[in-house]
């Protein structure tokens, strides 16, 4: 039985790059051309380098930290009265992009400035590893990053840290977002753009141009998207607050007003007209496929349906809660309007109650 022993025919010896370029040759990579950027470390050309490759490191940990506290800070909402959130998504793509970018300049010129040149010429083969490649592999590992000067350099080992811990904070800004910030107050996720509607001041429904809607102008069978009749009410600002206003057939409106009745949501509806969040409550797509003749309400994403003339509750799909409804009216002019805000949170099935 043989005694030898596993890696025993390496020089105890060897330094970290003998030990790179024997592996090297086991493995039949022949370095033709080696030469560290800086024979002599410590030049001042060298640290000028460090502390220019710190700054980066240490702008994209600023830029991330600025991140996670504008997260927090600045309102995030869309309902009347929030002015200050529409510069919310603007500094945090800036404050992002500057993360990434101070990262990818800081590694890209680290590897373009203190990385050694060096040219391998390798031959392709098969081999059965042994302790000693590993003990090879494990130094080439530990002799890149001694090339890549992370223990002579403390100053890039501390700049890299310090530049990259709060890139992990970003990651986790929602979640201490939450902790730090209630969701729900000042309820911005509870109200849209008919927020204030009642009986005795109704919002109008209309169309993307704001022009006002008569029960009239929806055909028989058809439907029409509608938004708060406010300022900027069709805009992306009220998002959320699009509704499907649907004429439905005589019988089908008997249908659906019985089964609003047997629920106690009778009078939501104006007539033969019903509105419903246009948000689906699976994944937020424009749920706007509308068949005539099933009264199916389609999302083009991920094919769920809602019954209209029950309630609009899901019966296919992924969907597992109904479309909210938006209470209407006809006003004394012979418009379309808004009683009262959606009567749930529009959305997707965040809501979800058990």
């Amino acid at each position: 039985m043989s005694t030898h022993e596993p890696g025993a025919d390496l020089d105890p010896g060897m330094t970290g790059f003998d030990l790179v370029r024997e592996g090297a040759r086991r493995d039949g990579v022949e370095i033709v051309h080696y030469a560290p950027k800086f024979p002599v470390p410590g030049t001042r050309r060298e640290r000028r380098i460090e502390r220019t490759i710190a700054s980066m490191f240490l702008l994209a940990g600023a830029a991330a930290t600025a991140f996670v506290v504008i997260y927090i800070v600045l309102p995030v909402g869309y309902s009347p009265g929030y002015n200050s959130h529409k510069w919310m998504t603007p500094l945090l793509g800036l404050t992002l992009g500057l993360t990434l970018l101070g990262i990818g300049m800081a590694i890209i010129t680290w590897q373009k400035k203190l990385f050694p040149d060096e040219i391998a010429v390798q031959s392709r083969h098969d081999q059965i590893p042994n302790e000693a490649e590993r003990t090879l592999t494990g130094a080439t590992m530990l002799n890149m990053v001694e090339e890549l000067g992370i223990k002579r350099r403390p100053l890039l080992r501390r700049a890299a840290l310090a530049g990259l811990a709060p890139v992990g904070i970003l990651a986790a800004a929602p979640i201490i977002g939450g902790l730090l910030k209630d969701p729900h107050h000042p309820d911005i996720l509870f109200h849209t753009g008919f927020a204030g509607a009642t009986k005795d001041n109704p919002i109008r429904l209309v169309r993307d141009d704001g022009s006002p809607i008569r029960p009239e102008e929806v055909s028989v069978g058809g439907q029409m998207t509608a938004y708060p009749g406010i300022p900027d009410g069709s805009s992306v600002k009220y998002a959320d607050s699009s509704a499907l206003l649907i004429r439905l057939r005589a019988d089908d409106a008997l249908t659906l007003q019985v089964n609003l009745h047997s629920r106690g949501n009778e009078g939501r509806m104006a007539g033969d007209l019903v509105a419903y969040s246009k948000i689906c409550t699976h994944a937020g797509c424009p749920a706007s496929l509308y068949e005539q003749q099933t009264n199916r309400l389609l999302c083009p994403c991920h094919q769920s349906q809602f019954l209209i003339t029950n309630n609009a509750e899901p019966i296919f799909g992924p969907a597992t809660r109904k479309l909210p409804m938006l209470p209407i009216s006809v006003d004394d002019e012979g418009y379309v309007v808004a009683v009262s805000d959606y009567t749930e949170p529009v959305g997707p099935g965040f809501w979800e109650r058990p």
